[in-house]
């Protein structure tokens, strides 16, 4: 019987692709030539146009008083928004994986709710409460509070769209989890503070890095939101993106062109940091999968 069975031939495990070489290559081909189009030719021109007139132009656009205005509200922005959304995500996300309470699917859907709103119509919205006009308009007026045209407005819009990120990437992983460890690690005498910091942060790790780059990303990139509640008050209220924008409406193409570039190096930036932890993060989701 075994000469028989050495005998026979292995049998190939079926293929799911199904389509000739030929297909393929047409394929792979319109999806390099639209990447060529619609990505790398755009983001070269941005570079190419920055470097029109040479690195002492290009220099100089970021030395001017506007630009670095700009460059620290954008800062400032992202430092605040992020960790809020951060802390958020985790609790929000923990709540929805590990725990049964009444009005759980109603959470999960206010969360996804930023993606469902244009970023134009949040600011507008936040214009409506805390404008002049707006809703608690007259009161912040009286005790001298200024939201919309300042800094606080800026950073409710840049929190409301970037609101999902942490808390999207987080539950599926949490859910997938399980509690089986933190069940243990309870069972053990640990407390529930303790679990958390020993057993399931450092097992969500990874995706909660990439969730925090993705999140500062569209926090430092927002531009229709924060259009809407900042004012456009030069070298006060203009973030990155809205600094771009008047210097490119002036035909001051080269400096436009170079603070554009600042954003583009940072989305460059984010996608080799994307790609390095997905490969990270695949790698732990395998060694957990074989445990």
């Amino acid at each position: 019987m075994s000469e028989i069975a050495t005998e026979l031939p292995r049998q190939q495990p079926a293929s799911v692709v199904t389509e000739g070489g030929l297909v393929r290559g047409l394929l792979i081909a319109v999806a390099i030539v639209f990447l060529a189009l619609f990505l790398v030719l755009p983001l070269a021109t941005v570079f190419a146009q920055a470097l029109a007139k040479g690195w002492d132009a290009y220099i100089a656009a970021f030395h001017e008083p506007d630009a670095q205005s700009a460059i620290r509200l954008t800062l400032i922005t992202a430092a605040i928004a992020v960790p809020f959304n951060l802390v958020f995500g985790i609790m929000a996300s923990w709540a929805i994986a590990k725990f049964e309470f009444t009005g759980k699917n109603l959470l999960v859907t206010l969360i996804d709710l930023p993606f469902s709103v244009s970023p134009v119509v949040s600011g507008l919205i936040y214009v409506l409460v805390f404008g002049s006009q707006g809703l608690l308009g007259p009161w912040l007026l009286d005790h001298d509070i200024q939201i919309i045209f300042a800094l606080p407005g800026i950073v409710l819009a840049t929190i409301f769209v970037t609101f999902p990120f942490v808390a999207r990437q987080l539950i599926p992983l949490m859910q997938e989890q399980g509690t089986a460890e933190e069940e243990a690690a309870l069972t053990l005498g640990a407390s529930g503070w303790h679990a958390f910091r020993t057993v399931t942060l450092p097992n969500i790790r990874w995706g909660l890095l990439y969730s925090v780059l993705l999140c500062n990303a569209r926090a430092m990139g927002e531009f229709g939101a924060v259009s809407v509640v900042s004012g456009h008050i030069r070298g006060l209220t203009n973030t990155l993106p809205l600094h771009v924008e008047i210097l490119y409406n002036e035909y001051n193409f080269v400096a436009s062109f170079a603070v554009a570039s600042l954003l583009a190096g940072l989305a460059l930036v984010t996608l080799g940091l994307k790609s390095l932890l997905e490969w990270r993060y695949a790698g732990d989701i395998a060694a957990s999968g074989r445990h």
